[in-house]
């Protein structure tokens, strides 16, 4: 009200130089008053509403430079972790990179061991009946090392892990089939009583875990023959899996 009152008396000062105002009557004068006092009333309320406008205008300010900040804050964050997931992926990279160096340094260093032979190397063969039973299998398809041709018998160079597989074909005159050994040791067979038919075929394999220098190889059941020529019936074929 004291800003009312002092703009009240400025535009009384400002009346009282009007021309004509002391010939007004009272009642002009009262109206006069009343306008102006209204007048200033209005302006005193459109003043606060503007006060209330520029608080507001002062909130608002406020509230947008905290956003700005959580901003600026946030994209600080997430140029950190950009930063460190180009440092994870470098890694990840390099890592890779090593592997790939390792298993191809493994794989070269790893020893290349397998054979396969089939019994007959010309003609056809019988083998078996015999004091002997160990099987020679002649015909070698491949050999990268461990398998004596002449013996028959499968040295493991390395200690690991072998897989063998072998097959045999035999006539219904003797037992037929044949059987896996492993240092002397029995392991598994194939096996066929004299019967009606003409002929037999089985096969059969395993993994066996051997350590360096133990021997593998075939022999015939007691009173057993199997028979071979060049198609392969009769076969013994060995590799290593892995070393242990």
């Amino acid at each position: 009200m004291e800003f009312g009152a002092l703009l009240l008396l400025t535009l009384l000062g400002l009346s009282f130089g009007e021309p004509g105002f002391v010939q007004r009557d009272y009642m002009n004068t009262l109206e006069w008053l009343r306008a102006k006092v209204e007048f200033i009333n209005n302006l005193e309320d459109k003043l606060k509403i503007f006060d209330g406008w520029q608080s507001d205008v002062y909130a608002l300010e406020a509230r947008l430079n905290a956003t700005v900040d959580e901003l600026t804050r946030q994209k600080a964050e997430v140029d950190r972790l950009n930063k460190e997931n180009q440092d994870l992926r470098t890694r990840l990279n390099a890592t890779e990179e090593e592997i790939d160096k390792l298993k191809q340094s493994s794989a070269k260093d790893a020893p290349q061991i397998a054979f396969s032979a089939c019994l007959s190397n010309s003609g056809e063969i019988y083998s078996g009946p015999s004091t002997d039973k160990t099987l020679v299998f002649k015909r070698i398809f491949v050999n990268t090392g461990g398998y004596d041709q002449d013996t028959g018998v499968f040295t493991a160079p390395v200690n690991g892990l072998y897989y063998f597989t072998f097959s045999t074909y035999g006539y219904n005159t003797h037992i037929a089939g044949a059987i896996l050994m492993k240092n002397g040791v029995r392991q598994i067979s194939t096996f066929d009583y004299t019967s009606d038919d003409s002929s037999d075929i089985g096969s059969n394999s395993a993994v066996l875990q051997l350590a360096a220098g133990d021997k593998v190889h075939m022999e015939l059941w007691d009173n057993g023959r199997v028979y071979d020529n060049w198609n392969g019936h009769t076969t013994f074929s060995g590799f290593l899996v892995f070393p242990v």
